[in-house]
């Protein structure tokens, strides 16, 4: 409530109603729109952290291939330290609108290893410069015309991601994001404007995390093409998929 009050906090309900699935641990888990997924999905999960539950779920449920991503140096020695099946690949740097590098700060806390494009707050330890890549160029260097399952968790890089996704015309079917409304200097003006940009895309809310920080979003093509047999058709006034 005293996030709330500060503005650093709100209240969001689904706009849609369809079949979900909660994937992962309590701490890195994500919904799913489970009747939406094509049998062979192109899952790309950016932000890995030390908690890769919700792409072994993904794994062992479904038997994707998630390509994970995180330039973390932290992220990556702690990944290559387990003993992970083939399906998940780590590629060694991140998502941003752009291609090249970009300064990352550590987090305030010793016992947190997410570094951010945000200064969250004063850590006593140096930035570091890490690599990034667009999304348009990642998906031609894997050879993917297309994106079934998005998930960011970026420290506060989804906002410059989402403004470049609605500068073109790439809209992957499902978007998983974590926003960071949370951090100094961001607020939830900012996330009310992805959000609202995120619907001019042709998104709609399916899921809330009850920290209120974790959204599920499908997108209309997505719930047209994939929708189950006996689903209804996408309405602009249907809470209801399915």
């Amino acid at each position: 409530m005293i996030r709330f009050l500060q503005g650093r906090d709100f209240f969001r309900r689904p706009e849609i109603t369809c079949r979900t699935e909660y994937l992962g641990n309590d701490y890195g888990g994500w919904a799913v729109a489970v009747d939406y997924l094509p049998g062979q999905a192109v899952v790309y999960s950016f932000g890995v952290g030390m908690d890769i539950s919700f792409d072994l779920a993904l794994i062992e449920r479904y038997g994707f291939t998630v390509h994970a991503f995180d330039p973390t140096p932290g992220s990556i020695r702690w990944v290559k330290n387990q003993t992970l099946p083939a399906e998940f690949v780590l590629h060694e740097y991140g998502l941003a609108a752009f291609n090249g590098e970009v300064t990352f700060h550590p987090p305030a806390r010793d016992d947190y290893i997410s570094h951010t494009l945000l200064e969250e707050g004063k850590s006593g330890r140096p930035p570091i410069t890490v690599p990034v890549k667009s999304l348009s160029t990642i998906m031609a260097e894997l050879g993917h015309p297309r994106i079934d399952l998005l998930k960011m968790d970026i420290e506060g890089a989804e906002y410059q991601v989402i403004e470049n996704l609605k500068e073109g015309s790439l809209r992957p079917a499902q978007l998983l994001v974590e926003f960071h409304h949370r951090f100094p200097g961001v607020g939830v003006s900012r996330t009310k404007t992805a959000l609202q940009q995120l619907r001019e895309m042709g998104y709609r809310l399916f899921s809330v995390s009850p920290s209120g920080e974790e959204f599920g979003f499908l997108h209309k093509d997505a719930a047209v093409q994939n929708r189950p047999k006996q689903g209804r058709r996408w309405g602009p006034n249907s809470r209801t998929l399915e």
